[in-house]
């Protein structure tokens, strides 16, 4: 007998479903913190994922309703990754973590930045974040960037 997709109805357990494994979660970080929107761009991330497991990710967010994949309009060989409005909702889990991460790690790494914006109030960090990779940019790149909005 073939298991539902979900192991129970936790909203917990959804979540890390989706989630759970190491790859969903750095692919959604490089999108919105770095603007990464291309296969290439995601296989050159430091923790140097697989090809094949990248490919994997990348389509189980699409089918989870995370992320779209079109046709890039320069290239139509390659694709261009985008966050639904869905995938938008999952900016506080990861700017939490990250949160998270930065007190209790021995040697956090990351931009000044991002320790910058930690000083700032949450809400407006959590806003100017969605709006920028809304419009296309990320946390640091692109023209309405968290950086250059908060001024960081």
């Amino acid at each position: 007998m073939k298991r539902e997709e979900n192991k129970s109805h936790c909203p917990i357990n959804f979540t890390v479903e989706i989630f759970g494994d190491t790859w969903s979660l750095l692919i959604i970080r490089d999108m919105i913190a770095l603007g990464k929107k291309t296969f290439g761009e995601f296989l050159e991330s430091e923790e140097r994922i697989g090809p094949s497991v990248l490919a994997d990710r990348l389509a189980y967010l699409e089918r989870k309703g995370i992320i779209t994949k079109k046709p890039s309009e320069t290239d139509k060989r390659k694709f261009i990754y985008s966050l639904t409005e869905k995938g938008l909702d999952v900016i506080p889990i990861v700017y939490e973590i990250a949160l998270w991460g930065s007190k209790h790690s021995l040697h956090p790494v990351a931009p000044d930045a991002w320790f910058k914006a930690m000083q700032y109030d949450k809400e407006k960090v959590l806003k100017a974040y969605r709006e920028a990779v809304a419009s296309g940019s990320s946390f640091m790149n692109g023209p309405n960037s968290v950086v250059k909005k908060l001024d960081l």
